[in-house]
């Protein structure tokens, strides 16, 4: 139940009264005023019909509300109802049968045809079956003339079936009988299928007109006054409408529907173009018969308010004087009050209705008005948008970005993206930026936006449903998305609409250079296309530097076959370059014998010569140009890895040897070096040479003069560096023998440390050094030896234990000597080291020979003497 004091209040018409159309002379502009005695009024067709209770029908058509003349001739008290053809239809009573006895009798009027100036009378027959004498209370027919319903006020409902203008083409029958008067009658056409509802003083019921036994349903147990119920259009469904005094009830056929709180005496009520029509009582001052109709039981006041049950307010409401009924035609309503006047209400245009509203910001209200009015999506949009604009100034975020999303597909979106690009309202403009998708009627520069909203707001969900929302139709920009999705870190986003929509492209450069999956798994893919393959592997090693070994080696593949297929010279330089460039580019260091075996697969000596000088395998690199008899190439290698490599120039010597060629430049410039480096014994170098018949011993000559020259130089060192050692010991013996014989006498003057005058307590040493006790206990490591001569004595102490601990190397001797050239060098240096010496370890002394422990004293004593003097 609504209660309509809550509903809001509008001058949606405009009140006017009729005038007199102007005279002859320009005269004119009174008051139009009908007859007095006007008892019943209708309209249609283009024309208004009027009844009084004295004289019998008439009409008045014409052009519109200007003027309405005086009509005369009107029938007895009745109701007029044109429908289907231009026909009147009223009842009255009448004494055709008879002066004493008076029934009520109906007429039909064709009114667009004339006899003698009057509408023509189509059809007289009695109101109901015999001769009963009743009172006719209402009157209705149906719209395709086939049906017509009397009531009476004895309860009893007349219905003629068949062609109401013709007596042979219709039936009339008793429909229903009652106890109470019937005040309202209505056709309801819905399809096939024909409804009438019948309503009384006291209940209300609905029969089925579509089936033979005219089956009914009692609806309601309370009814109504007469003029007090009407039928709605289809905007309310064509719903049956029944005023009472509290409550205005609306009705299906089947069973009651909804009902609003309208209080007051209802008088009259009519339903127009979606407003129902009430005309009531100003003030409840006498009480209403149970059979009042719409006669006033005095002079007050009548309030007529028109109702808009879907928007749910009162679209007007104005005072009247004795309201005898509410017609409609021409667009405009026409109330007739008792005094023969004529009152137009004239709506105002939709329009001016929703500025109305605007200007008291009811813009809910308004929308439902422009929806009702059938306002189309352009005039619609404008109030969504004013109605977004009035939220979002009162800061109603929320709401306004509701209204602007009804808005999308009319309004610029960047109006409302403006508005809500700040960081506490992106909720909002993800929301209509999600809608826009939806309509799709977003572009790239949206979907970007809306990405960015949802990766800032980490809404994982909703971009999950975003991408994923359309399996059948794509609403955005499917690259941009992507794009998006990968600068702000959604690589599986992204990767997914790759996959989804083909962009295989983009799909790889996520896979390899964001998620950097294994780019070696994608090689299989392009078995069959070692062009595209060759651009994939490029592309990895530029965006990925750390891609997979097999990346590097698949392409180093690639590069040498087109390498070796391509037949021009220009282009197959450039492929030359490019695999080279490849293979210093460091990343076969660990596959080093894989890239060497592609390499030699396809005759690339460029690549197999860097791979063996990176792994230095310097005697392949010297077999290579021996193979390919490039003797400049052989001495070159020496020179470059003959330091490293000592080797290489013997077996460039026993090469240049095996050559039948004449080869004495090259074999005298590889004498030299090794004469240089004395690498070879020079009767090696004269056996290797005896294999070549074209060398001839002026090749060695130089060699060997030089050879023996040198070794005679050395021979005579050596003599002279004996000689000095043997001197030498002989000293260092006459000085043990004196130390042993003789008393040391110590004469120092001076320490041998600070180099001031030597003063007691002093330290002396058999060396002959001595020292201020306070300098030696400053400056000592150990008490037993002397400061200065110790460095010296350490030397000679770590040459002796390094040789002690090289005694045992046989292992290390054993390979020595089998891999060096000259295995007479490398014994002398191993018995010069003593390797080849007995050692004799003497751990007790001898019995009977204590003149031992004297030697060990002064052993001690020449090592190290101490005096203290007090």
């Amino acid at each position: 139940m609504a209660a309509y004091l809550q509903w809001r209040r509008f001058v949606f018409f405009d009140r006017e009264m009729v005038k007199e159309p102007p005279g002859p002379e320009g005269a004119g502009g009174k008051p139009f005023a009908l007859p007095p005695g006007i008892t019943v009024c209708d309209s249609g067709r283009g024309s208004l019909v009027f009844g009084d209770i004295l004289y019998g029908g008439g009409k008045r058509d014409g052009a519109g509300p200007s003027g309405l003349p005086r009509v005369r001739g009107l029938g007895p008290a009745g109701r007029a109802a044109p429908r289907g053809e231009t026909c009147a239809v009223w009842c009255g009573l009448s004494s055709e049968t008879g002066p004493a006895i008076l029934q009520p009798w109906v007429k039909v009027w064709n009114l667009e045809k004339r006899d003698g100036g009057n509408p023509l009378c189509t059809r007289i027959f009695p109101a109901i079956p015999g001769n009963k004498p009743t009172v006719v209370s209402c009157l209705t027919v149906h719209e395709n003339l086939n049906f017509m319903a009397i009531g009476f006020a004895d309860g009893s409902v007349v219905l003629t079936k068949g062609d109401i203008t013709r007596d042979r083409h219709s039936k009339t029958q008793i429909l229903h009988e009652g106890s109470y008067p019937v005040t309202g009658l209505a056709f309801r056409q819905s399809g096939k299928t024909t409804h009438l509802f019948v309503v009384t003083t006291e209940n209300i019921q609905s029969y089925l007109l579509s089936v033979k036994d005219y089956s009914h349903l009692e609806l309601d147990t309370h009814g109504c006054g007469l003029h007090c119920s009407s039928l709605s259009d289809p905007s309310q469904d064509l719903q049956f409408i029944v005023a009472g005094n509290e409550c205005v009830y609306l009705y299906q056929p089947d069973e009651r529907g909804p009902c609003f709180a309208f209080e007051g005496q209802k008088l009259i009520v009519h339903w127009y173009r979606g407003y129902l029509i009430i005309v009531s009582k100003d003030r409840k001052t006498s009480p209403k018969s149970e059979f009042a109709g719409n006669e006033a039981q005095n002079s007050d006041k009548q309030v007529l308010n028109i109702y808009d049950l879907c928007n749910k307010f009162i679209a007007y409401s104005s005072v009247f004087d004795d309201v005898v009924d509410v017609l409609a035609e021409w667009g405009s309503l026409y109330v007739l009050t008792r005094d023969g006047k004529i009152h137009v209400l004239q709506e105002k245009d939709a329009q001016t209705k929703l500025e109305m509203l605007f200007r008291k910001n009811l813009f809910e209200m308004a929308i439902n008005l422009a929806k009702s009015h059938h306002l189309d999506s352009d005039g619609l949009s404008e109030i969504f948008r004013q109605y977004g604009d009035h939220l979002y100034n009162k800061g109603n975020h929320d709401g306004a970005i509701q209204q602007y999303i009804r808005t999308i597909g009319k309004l610029e979106p960047s109006y409302v993206i403006r508005k809500f690009l700040d960081a506490q309202r992106i909720h909002n403009l993800t929301a209509y930026l999600q809608t826009l998708h939806l309509q799709s009627l977003a572009n790239a520069d949206h979907t970007t936006l809306l990405l960015n909203c949802y990766t800032k707001l980490k809404d994982s969900t909703k971009l999950e449903e975003f991408i994923k929302a359309s399996e059948s139709e794509v609403r955005f920009d499917v690259e941009t998305a992507i794009k998006v999705l990968r600068q702000a870190g959604y690589y599986s986003h992204a990767v997914y609409l790759a996959e989804k929509h083909d962009h295989h492209e983009w799909y790889l450069k996520i896979q390899l250079e964001d998620i950097k999956a294994n780019s070696e798994e994608f090689i299989p893919v392009f078995a069959n296309n070692s062009r595209e393959l060759k651009a994939f592997l490029e592309h990895m090693t530029e965006v990925q530097s750390d891609s997979p070994q097999g990346v590097y080696d698949t392409l180093l593949e690639l590069r040498l076959q087109n390498w070796a297929h391509e037949l021009d010279e220009q282009i197959k330089e450039k492929l030359h370059d490019e695999a080279l460039t490849l293979l210093k580019s460091g990343r076969f260091k660990t596959v080093f014998d894989k890239a060497l075996v592609l390499c030699q697969m396809h005759n690339f000596k460029d690549g197999v010569l860097y791979l063996y000088e990176q792994g230095k395998l310097f005697q392949q690199i010297m077999h290579y140009h021996m193979q390919n008899e490039q003797y400049k190439k052989v001495i070159e290698v020496c020179e470059l890895y003959g330091d490293q490599e000592a080797c290489l120039w013997e077996q460039a010597l026993g090469y240049f040897a095996r050559k039948e060629e004449d080869c004495k430049e090259y074999i005298a410039a590889v004498l030299k070096h090794i004469e240089n480096k004395n690498l070879m014994p020079p009767l090696l170098v004269v056996q290797t040479l005896a294999h070549n018949s074209t060398a001839t011993l002026s090749v060695i000559k130089d060699y060997l003069v030089n050879k023996l020259q040198k070794q005679s130089c050395q021979i005579e060192q050596d003599g002279q560096r004996i000689q000095k050692y043997r001197e030498e010991t002989t000293r260092i013996r006459q000085e043990i023998e004196e130390l042993k014989a003789s008393p040391k006498i110590f004469q120092k003057t001076k320490c041998s440390i600070c180099t001031s005058a030597l003063e007691l307590p002093s330290v002396h040493f058999l060396c002959g050094h001595s020292f201020h006790q306070h300098c030696f206990e400053s400056y000592s490591e150990s008490d037993s030896e002397c400061p200065t001569c110790m460095p010296e004595n350490r030397k000679v102490m770590d040459m002796i234990r390094a040789q002690e601990q090289k005694r045992d190397l046989h292992d290390q001797f054993q390979h020595q000597l089998k891999c060096s050239n000259d295995g007479f060098s490398v014994v002398a240096d191993y018995f010069g080291r003593g390797v080849f010496n007995k050692l004799t370890l003497i751990t007790d002394l001898p019995l009977g020979k204590s003149a031992t422990t004297i030697e060990a004293g002064l052993q001690r004593e020449l090592l190290m003497h101490t005096k203290r003097s007090t």
